[in-house]
This record gives C-alpha cells, sequence and structure tokens, in this order.
C-alpha cells in the first residue's frame, strides 16, 4: 500500500499503560464484589466515559453512589505504580527508526490528555520521532469521532487517504475510518478480545506490521 504518514494511537500502542488501567479498574470492582469482565470495560477503551462508563456501570451494579474524586486519586495512584517500570512497546522504536530513516512523518493522535501523552513521549525519549501530537482538546471531538485525525492529516498537510493508522482498539478504528484513512490493527492483551474485521490489516505484533510496511529500498 502507498502512504505518506503513520499516525499512531498512544495508549496500548505506543505504551502497554492499558494493562495498568484496567487492573486498576478491575480492583475497584473486585472491592465491591463485582466482576469487570474485558469484553464490557473495553467499551471505552480509545475514547472516553461518554462512551461507555466503568464508573455508571458499577454504581448501576452496586446500587451506590461513589465519591470518584477519592476513588480516582488511588486509583491513579495504582497506575502509576504498576507502570513505573514501563517502557515502549516491543518493536514500536525500531518501526519509529524505519520510519524516520525513510522520511516518513509520523505523529500521535490520542483522546488522551497532553500531559499524559506528552509527558509518556518525553519520559521514554519517544518525543523527537513525532512531527506532531493531537490530543485530547486539539479538536471538538475525541474518537470514535474521526475529528482527531483529521486535525493530524491537516498539520501534516496531506489528505487523511495518505495517512496509514495504526490502533489497537475498535473506537480507534472507527475513528480512523470516519476520517477517510486505511487503519491496521495491533490488538494487545486489553484487546485482543475484540472483532477486528473492520481494520484493513491485523497483525499480533509491531515487529509483525513493521515487515508488512513497504519501506524504500536501503541505497546500495
Amino acid at each position: 500500500m502507498a502512504f505518506s504518514a503513520v499516525l499512531f494511537d498512544f495508549d496500548g500502542v505506543l505504551v502497554d499503560t492499558e494493562w495498568a488501567i484496567y487492573q486498576a479498574w478491575l480492583r475497584t470492582f473486585q472491592k465491591h464484589d463485582h466482576d469487570l469482565p474485558l469484553d464490557v470495560y473495553t467499551r471505552c477503551i480509545g475514547s472516553d466515559f461518554a462512551t461507555w462508563s466503568p464508573k455508571t456501570h458499577l454504581e448501576e451494579l452496586s446500587g451506590l453512589a461513589f465519591d470518584w474524586h477519592d476513588l480516582d486519586e488511588l486509583r491513579q495512584e495504582e497506575i502509576m505504580a504498576d507502570l513505573a517500570n514501563a517502557g515502549p512497546m516491543p518493536g514500536v522504536v525500531g518501526l519509529l527508526e524505519k520510519l524516520n530513516a525513510a522520511e516518513i512523518p509520523c505523529a500521535v493522535v490520542s483522546s488522551s490528555s497532553h500531559h499524559w501523552v506528552d509527558g509518556w513521549l518525553e519520559k521514554l525519549g519517544l518525543t523527537r520521532h513525532f512531527k506532531t501530537i493531537v490530543c485530547r482538546g486539539d479538536a471538538p471531538r475525541i474518537k470514535p469521532a474521526p475529528d482527531l485525525y483529521l486535525e493530524a492529516a491537516k498539520r501534516l498537510h496531506l489528505a487523511p487517504a495518505a495517512c496509514l493508522v495504526i490502533e489497537d482498539s475498535l473506537n480507534g478504528v472507527n475513528s480512523a475510518i470516519a476520517a477517510g484513512m486505511p487503519v491496521w490493527a495491533v490488538p494487545n492483551r486489553v484487546t485482543d478480545c475484540l472483532d477486528f474485521t473492520p481494520a484493513g490489516r491485523v497483525f499480533p505484533a509491531m515487529n509483525a506490521l513493521t515487515a508488512a510496511l513497504p519501506f524504500p529500498a536501503s541505497p546500495v
């Protein structure tokens, strides 16, 4: 396939943050004697709680109202503790280096905040690989709406169809499709229970996706 740029989702694609976030939510549910199956929780992956809310779901299951301010702070502390030694997903750095060497612009497009995404990219030394970073607040709507991806294409001065998207969630896949962009999926341990039929291709890992990309031949 021909493409002029690669747009990466962040959570679960560049860094394995999704598992720690899910585990923190699961502990919250279990403390109140309820389960949170992955096939239920994944409704909010790649978007926000306007799509589906674990908070509302737990209150409906338990019949209780919670002080979410305190619970959110505790859950965030647990997430950061679990992610203390987190690094890039396997294969990510190699792919970014290949794309940079081929002078193919890259961008991050995430429904998360700049505080979260930019902080991780700086911490892991990945910021230099990206021409632009588009997050919540940079466009009117987040995924599954197409706005964030369209904003990234605009910043790169490219037609949406020229931008290949790499996603790990159905909300993200649907966002890219709505933006008119080809999208490949690399599910992770949180999202591999989902049906990624809408994606153009599905890969078990980033290394397999990298092998499928038509990089220009190296000069002799």
